[in-house]
């Protein structure tokens, strides 16, 4: 899923200007829109919904309870924690994200989080 939602949130930012386009002239008309702030206006837009720490987290999160599960001991507290910082960060992904793939991969992962959470409670 981290590929994914990594794949499709690369390719937003045009997608965001051709909406914030769209929008301003539904608003304003035939009025004259002035390019060069419709790129600066697209790219605050942008800023705002980039989800690249997110998807960094995530990947360092998944990757870490990869190497816990070759561990011996006690994993269940461990892996319970890190199943909330991956759902903590599908959350932000999610809430960052105008897109329906997004929001639909979000969905899928907070899915695939609650299979893994009753797996460890099954376990301890």
């Amino acid at each position: 899923i981290r590929a994914a939602l990594a794949k499709r949130t690369a390719s937003m930012a045009p997608k965001m200007l051709e909406r914030l386009e769209q929008r301003v002239t539904k608003l304003i008309g035939t009025a004259q829109i002035e390019p060069a702030r419709l790129v600066q206006e697209t790219a605050i837009l942008a800023e705002r919904a980039d989800v690249t720490e997110e998807l960094v987290r995530l990947e360092s999160h998944v990757a870490s309870m990869r190497s816990m599960l070759v561990d011996d001991g006690p994993l269940g507290k461990r892996i319970d924690f890190l199943l909330q910082e991956i759902n903590r960060e599908l959350n932000t992904i999610g809430s960052k994200s105008g897109d329906l793939d997004v929001t639909q991969m979000v969905m899928e992962g907070k899915s695939e989080v609650e299979k893994i959470r009753e797996q460890v409670q099954n376990v301890e």
